[in-house]
Parts: structure tokens; C-alpha cells; sequence
């Protein structure tokens, strides 16, 4: 059963500040800011959202997709995929820009600071769900251009592909009728607290409201875990204990590859919500978005103990 991932590749360069950013910035002087955070610690990695969660439905034993350009600069992260045994014929390479790249730096309380070059995604809009020959059980469509969200979900609601949408850093580039015309045609709409309150300011509705447009709504809430509602209930699924907070890059996409491979694999809800934050927890236990590994019996050894938390 195949999962396309509509989203981006990107090199993730990600650096540790060893302070606190609030130390580092004068709120009253916001408008005429000018900082330099020495960063003790860089690393590049392998990343964007539909490269990480396609890594970890891999390792779940899904059958993603990719459905994403590379740049001109795609050698080792196409050679990565290949290793990974990830399909690449839905990855064009676009020569005349470089594959997107992330710029991450977290401070010492896990905040971020991102500067983001979106570069070969910008071709993401030439790519046709219509071309896709594999059966497709759901989509996920995330973020990258944004046009090319909108098209990817359209076409996926015209072949009656039931599909995510997980707008995350892009929601600001919606507007309010593409946001809601968009949740009119997802069956999942996912994001964290933010980013629901923010959904809240641009439609207008209230989770109860939304529920009218998409089936099932899920708040990512870091720590603190998850929500996942639906018209006739509430689940509250907690974390995953790790044995160490190595990097928290990457996170999220391993909640949503835990939870959607569950749900393609006929999971209910809440257990699906559980093997998302079991995924979690492997990421944020080692640095970067793609690092992590485990056997299909570790995770599920790993569940087993985690579940009634």
C-alpha cells in the first residue's frame, strides 16, 4: 500500500546555540536587529518533510513515495535515498537551482531560528499526481511551494485519494479562502497549537467548526503530546519517554510517519497517535532528522512499554 509524499528534499544544516536566544535580543530594540549566534556545534544533514517522514515509513515497513525535485547538487542525497531503498522515479532533478536547504540553529531551550532557500522545490508545480502509476491508499501533502500544495491536494481530491494536510511553516502563505477551500477536501488536517490557533484566526472556526470541513484534526503539543478529535470524540496520547533530547529537528515528521503508516497499516486512532510518538522519540534521541534507526521489533518492544502512558 503506497504513501505519496508531496513535500521537499532539503540539506539540513543544523547548529546549537549554547544559550538561550532571549539573552542575545532587546525586545525594545526589535526593529533594528542585528545578531550573530556562535554556534558550537554544525552539522548537515539529510532532511525536508517529505524526505524524513518517507525515511522513517520506511523503517516502519510503508511503502512511501517521494514526490519531490532535487537540484543540481542531488548526488548525495539521492545515493542516500537509493540506500534507504526509497523509490526515486517520482524525483526529478532540476539543474539549473540547488536542492532546498535549511539553515536550523536551537538554542539551549529548544528554540529555533530558521532561515529556509527554497531553490529546486519551486519546481514541485511541475510535477502531476496523474503521472503517478503505483495504487495510492493516501497522500500527504506538505510543505513546499505553495502552489504546488494546492494543486497536489486538488488532484488528489479529483482521483478521490483521500489525503493530510500539513500546511506547518507554509500556513502564513495561505489565504483564507485557499486555506479553507483546501480543509474542505482533506481528510486530515494536522499542525501544533500554533499553528491550530493560527488556522482558528485565518477561518474563523473553532475546532468544532473545523470538524465540519475535515474528518480528523490532530494538535501536535511537543512534550506535552497529542490530540487527535474527530466529530464523535477526543484522544489524548501522550509521549513516549527518551532516554536522552539529543536534537528535537525533525520530530514532528517522525510523529506524522509513525502515525500514518499505522493508520494505512488499519490501526485505530489512538494507537496510531502512539506509534506516531514513539517515532518521536527516536528522532529526538539522536541528532539530525534522518539518523535514527530501530528493527521492526525493537519499535514495537518500545510500544508495547510505552502505551499506557
Amino acid at each position: 500500500m503506497s504513501i505519496l509524499i508531496s513535500g521537499s528534499l532539503a540539506y539540513d544544516y543544523i547548529m546549537d546555540f549554547p544559550d538561550s536566544f532571549k539573552n542575545h535580543i532587546l525586545p525594545e530594540q526589535i526593529h533594528i536587529l542585528n545578531v550573530c549566534f556562535v554556534v558550537d556545534k554544525m552539522q548537515k544533514n539529510f532532511g525536508g518533510c517529505a524526505g524524513n517522514m518517507a525515511y522513517t515509513m520506511k523503517l516502519l515497513g510503508a511503502e512511501p513515495l517521494i514526490f519531490a525535485p532535487l537540484g543540481s547538487d542531488a548526488g548525495d542525497y539521492l545515493n542516500w535515498i537509493k540506500q534507504n531503498n526509497l523509490e526515486t522515479k517520482y524525483i526529478p532533478i532540476v539543474k539549473e537551482k540547488m536542492t532546498s536547504a535549511a539553515y536550523i540553529t536551537t538554542d539551549k531551550d529548544d528554540n529555533q531560528i530558521i532561515a529556509y532557500y527554497n531553490g529546486a522545490a519551486d519546481k514541485a508545480i511541475d510535477l502531476s499526481v496523474g503521472n503517478v502509476s503505483e495504487k495510492i491508499d493516501l497522500a500527504l501533502i506538505t510543505p513546499t511551494k505553495k502552489e504546488a500544495m494546492l494543486k497536489h491536494a486538488k488532484e488528489c481530491h479529483d482521483k478521490k485519494i483521500p489525503f493530510v494536510f500539513d500546511p506547518s511553516h507554509q500556513l502564513t502563505a495561505f489565504t483564507p479562502q485557499e486555506l479553507m477551500a483546501t480543509l474542505g477536501m482533506a481528510k486530515f488536517y494536522i499542525g501544533n497549537d500554533y499553528e491550530m490557533k493560527l488556522t482558528q484566526e485565518k477561518t474563523s472556526w473553532n475546532i468544532k467548526e473545523l470538524l465540519n470541513h475535515v474528518e480528523v484534526v490532530i494538535t501536535t503539543l511537543g512534550e506535552r503530546g497529542s490530540v487527535i478529535c474527530t466529530k464523535d470524540k477526543t484522544i489524548e496520547v501522550g509521549i513516549c519517554p527518551a532516554q536522552s533530547v539529543d536534537d528535537p529537528t525533525g520530530a514532528g515528521d517522525a510523529y506524522r510517519a509513525g502515525f500514518f503508516s499505522a493508520y494505512v497499516d488499519g490501526q485505530d486512532l489512538k494507537t496510531c497517535g502512539q506509534v506516531g510518538a514513539v517515532a518521536a522519540t527516536y528522532a529526538v534521541e539522536n541528532y539530525g532528522t534522518q539518523n535514527h534507526r530501530f528493527t521492526l521489533e525493537e519499535f514495537k518492544a518500545r510500544l508495547d512499554s510505552s502505551t499506557a502512558l
